[in-house]
């Protein structure tokens, strides 16, 4: 039985392969999964593709030994094993970086990375240990502070440091549960190109979940496709087109279709206008400095940028989470200070990243979350003084029916939703009414398919009726199809604008990277 590996800076790793043997996996009367074989060679890239619900993430945690199955079987390298916690997958190399980040927050990256080893002495030689990080961190593709607390990260870095965690660890066979959903195009890349590097070369084997086709086209040599817990097909990716995928993912399910764009009418008027605003970054070091930003009634106007360049500052700002030091903000032309009377009389919503945590009351109802914009208010206007539970729980029960967001019941506390039925409920409770201008941060991270095709025609069709839009999002795909302007920000700037029809993407991701 293999060891894991106490020393950081492992020279060659060997790449394992695993195999699964008709894996079912019921809870109750309900199949999570039926019957699945797949082969993973040592030494591969193999992706795995499906909806949220077709059975993926009970897969790995049947490798990953969070579930036991309820029959079939699983070997490591031609042995058939009992694997029965993530300790025992650790024993056999195997590793994974989850969607949800497992970092201790209060903790730096470093020291993250170093007590995550086994056997970690009681006293720790910290001189000794950063020598090896920091020649450990040479041969990684992308830079992280390991020298912060992980609660002061982008979500981009969180996202590097769970991979780098596992590299550091040793192992030799990675479950990716869609790995790249914060980086930028050119992070993504330089990221995939490595961990593929590695697996050409013998020392790992990479299993992972994605919903990106270029990504998959580009980097996987093999894909296994579930729908609704079976095996869906699969093969050679050389051998299939995104269409054959596409099709074998969703079946005959059609996608909610995309608004096309109308041009921005000539005589729009600027809905928020911002000048030369300051204020500190969030480790205090850098300065957040925003000459102009313009966005007018009926534009999506695409905030480009590698995670961590001050774009989570900007909507801390916007959203009155974070006060600035100079600097004027505008709404229909007057002053603007996000508080919840400015954001109702001028029409404002917001939908930021990682929404359970930060637009919702997780244990709080499905129909109470609904009714944030409207419980204080009487249907006649003015301030009501009680709750009135007959119009919230009809109004949470048209909301969930219109936007399709599938819950067990409303009166299910949120946090029980799926990440795309939370992300549905708040773009619900945001787009129902008056939108004027709405701000929005990578509102696709970690969704499969038809729920990013669909939140995305939501907020188009927000913009084609004339809602003023912001997007600070990390995916410079979705900016290129949603926005009609790009601008990028570096530095805590705004260094480059662009229409985004005539964008060239060399020239942004230059831009994103400093070189400007």
């Amino acid at each position: 039985m293999a060891q894991i590996r106490d020393t950081p800076l492992p020279q060659v790793s060997k790449a394992v392969g695993i195999e699964t043997f008709g894996i079912t996996m019921r809870f109750g009367s309900f199949t999570a999964l039926d019957n699945v074989s797949i082969g993973i060679p040592a030494g591969t890239f193999h992706a795995l593709l499906g909806e949220n619900g077709a059975g993926k993430s009970t897969l790995v945690k049947c490798v990953m030994g969070f579930y036991h199955q309820t029959s079939g079987s699983l070997s490591v390298d031609g042995r058939e094993v009992e694997i029965d916690s993530p300790k025992d997958a650790a024993t056999y190399g195997l590793g994974m970086v989850y969607q949800q980040f497992t970092l201790v927050p209060s903790l730096t990256g470093a020291e993250n990375l170093v007590i995550n080893r086994t056997n970690v002495p009681a006293i720790i030689n910290w001189s000794k240990e950063r020598k090896d990080l920091n020649a450990f961190m040479e041969r990684m593709p992308f830079k992280i502070p390991l020298d912060r607390p992980v609660s002061e990260l982008a979500a981009g870095e969180k996202q590097k440091l769970e991979i780098v965690k596992q590299l550091y660890l040793g192992r030799s066979f990675l479950i990716l549960d869609e790995p790249t959903s914060v980086l930028t195009p050119a992070e993504a890349d330089e990221m995939l190109s490595l961990v593929r590097d590695m697996t050409v070369r013998g020392e790992l084997t990479v299993l992972m979940i994605s919903h990106k086709f270029h990504e998959v086209t580009k980097f996987a040599d093999a894909v296994t496709i579930l729908r609704r817990g079976k095996m869906a097909g699969g093969g050679l990716v050389k051998d299939l087109s995104p269409k054959q995928m596409a099709d074998m993912m969703i079946g005959d399910v059609k996608l909610a279709e995309s608004d096309t764009r109308m041009p921005v009418a000539p005589e729009a008027k600027p809905i928020l206008v911002v000048s030369n605003l300051r204020a500190p970054d969030r480790t205090g070091l850098k300065t957040i400095d925003i000459g102009n930003l313009t966005v007018l009634a009926g534009e999506i106007v695409g905030i480009a940028g590698i995670s961590g360049n001050g774009q989570k500052e900007l909507a801390e700002i916007l959203a009155g989470q974070r006060p600035p030091d100079a600097g004027s903000i505008t709404v229909k032309g007057s002053p603007y200070g996000a508080t919840r009377q400015e954001t109702r009389v001028n029409n404002v919503r917001f939908i930021p990243e990682e929404p359970l945590n930060n637009a919702c009351a997780p244990k709080m109802t499905v129909t109470e979350n609904l009714a944030f914009r409207t419980f204080d208010v009487k249907k006649q206007g003015g301030e009501a003084v009680w709750l009135d539970m007959k119009s919230m729980r009809k109004r949470a029960a048209s909301l969930v029916q219109d936007f399709k967001i599938k819950a067990s019941s409303n009166s299910s506390p949120i946090a029980s939703l799926s990440g795309g039925n939370v992300q549905r409920a708040v773009l619900a409770r945001e787009l129902t009414g008056a939108v004027d201008l709405l701000i929005v941060s990578n509102p696709c991270f970690g969704l499969d398919f038809s729920a990013v095709a669909e939140i995305r025609a939501r907020i188009v069709r927000a913009r084609n009726a004339g809602t003023a839009v912001l997007l600070l999002s990390e995916d410079l795909d979705e900016l290129l199809e949603m926005s009609d302007r790009i601008m990028v920000m570096s530095e805590g700037k705004l260094v480059y604008e662009t229409p985004a029809f005539s964008a060239d993407i060399s020239v942004i991701g230059a831009h994103m990277a400093g070189h400007h």
